[in-house]
């Protein structure tokens, strides 16, 4: 059992078919560089996500003792967790970070609120593993696109207009409201396959002119065919009714509980409350989706455009040197930092009332804390218990993304 304060993790590598091949994969990279460990890369595998929380599905593990971090907090919670988790956040780990690679878009979902996922728990624990709510950030580390949120009404309404997607908009419409945009969702997620390939054909075949802003459906349609084929309802919704986003490097958006959101393509660090919840509805098989009703009766229509899910970063107040920025997004259990520093450069971090787990995501270089000094290098990740200051140092580079309390 571990008594230290500050101590390095390995993190769990899985594959969903979404995630990059191979080296391609940031993930499987970054998994790989933790020493001591007996993963190794596969060229013909897919590698998606790393997490490294205490999550039991693909749970963290302290590298010196090979214990998974969720037993070892539990015997350590005073000092590990601290008073505002174990009074406020559930004595356990509140947020669960990842790394993610992908390939093609995830499925188009939604995390359901606290109501809903302790309904869906009691009644399906086996697909429902927790009763908590899923609110999320990704911040890309690379060219990141994603569909999160809705655009606003009167940028859906027009391309609705044209023939191949007039049937989807309930005949009494007369104006158009949220309640039209949830009707409209849950007839295209609804409808059977011939129906879905025919208003995709038809769509495919209306002019650039015709769609005016919207004229980029025509550039990602092929593209969404490509992956999940010609009658997967989630190609409507995502091209038609909500946004498009392609962000840089240190960008980042936050998804609510309800939100709703389907990856693209990019590598990210996504961190969410602890939770693996999910309502899906498209861009996955059948046999994968939810039920529509269910789905559509869940959303949230808080985001209506670009700006709704953007998470601007500013910088943080507990960096002494300025070379850390904060993204805090409207909820308890976490904020993120970002550590950038150039050769030569230091930072540091003043202590915090929680617990901290960060990622070296670029770089390498040292960090002096709870009175010892750890080498740093691109895929170490490191626990903070809560109280505890850290500095970190290079001489070549180096980039960190820390989740907090």
């Amino acid at each position: 059992m571990t008594t230290s304060r500050v101590f390095q993790l390995s993190g769990s590598c899985n594959d969903y078919p979404w995630g990059k091949k191979g080296n391609q994969s940031l993930a499987a990279q970054l998994c790989a560089r933790t020493p001591g460990t007996d993963f190794e890369i596969e060229d013909d595998k897919y590698y998606s996500e790393m997490w490294f929380g205490d999550y039991p599905d693909y749970p963290a593990k302290v590298m010196e003792t090979g214990e998974e971090l969720k037993d070892v907090l539990q015997k350590n919670k005073e000092t590990l967790l601290g008073k505002k988790v174990i009074g406020e956040l559930g004595g356990q780990l509140p947020f669960l970070p990842k790394i993610l690679s992908i390939a093609k878009a995830l499925p188009l979902q939604i995390h359901p609120n606290k109501e809903l996922a302790a309904k869906l728990h009691k009644k399906d624990p086996e697909n429902f593993t927790d009763p908590n709510h899923k609110p999320e950030i990704a911040v890309a580390l690379s060219k990141f696109e994603t569909f999160a949120g809705f655009k606003p009404l009167d940028k859906i309404e027009p391309v609705f207009k044209l023939e191949p997607l007039r049937q989807f908009v309930p005949s009494s419409t007369d104006k158009w409201t949220d309640d039209t945009l949830k009707e409209v969702c849950r007839n295209i997620l609804k409808a059977d396959e011939a129906t879905i390939q025919k208003a995709v054909d038809g769509l495919s075949k209306v002019s650039k002119s015709d769609l005016g802003d919207a004229a980029y459906i025509l550039d990602l349609l092929p593209r969404l065919q490509e992956q999940y084929g010609p009658k997967d309802p989630g190609s409507l919704v995502a091209l038609t009714c909500m946004n498009f986003m392609v962000f840089g490097p240190g960008d980042a958006i936050y998804i609510p509980a309800d939100g709703i959101h389907a990856y693209l393509s990019g590598n990210i660090v996504e961190c969410m409350a602890r939770s693996n919840n999910v309502l899906n509805a498209g861009f996955c098989p059948p046999g994968d989706r939810n039920n529509a009703d269910m789905f559509c009766g869940t959303l949230t229509f808080k985001a209506h455009s670009r700006d709704d899910v953007y998470l601007p970063h500013k910088k943080s107040e507990k960096s002494k040197t300025g070379k850390t920025v904060v993204y805090a997004p409207p909820m308890s259990e976490f904020n993120m930092l970002k550590t950038q520093l150039s050769a030569g450069e230091s930072d540091e971090i003043s202590p915090s009332d929680g617990p901290g787990v960060f990622i070296v995501t670029q770089g390498h270089g040292k960090m002096e804390a709870d009175g010892k000094t750890f080498d740093l290098s691109e895929g170490y990740i490191f626990y903070v218990a809560p109280q505890v200051a850290v500095k970190f140092e290079t001489e070549a580079g180096m980039q960190i993304h820390m989740a907090y309390v």
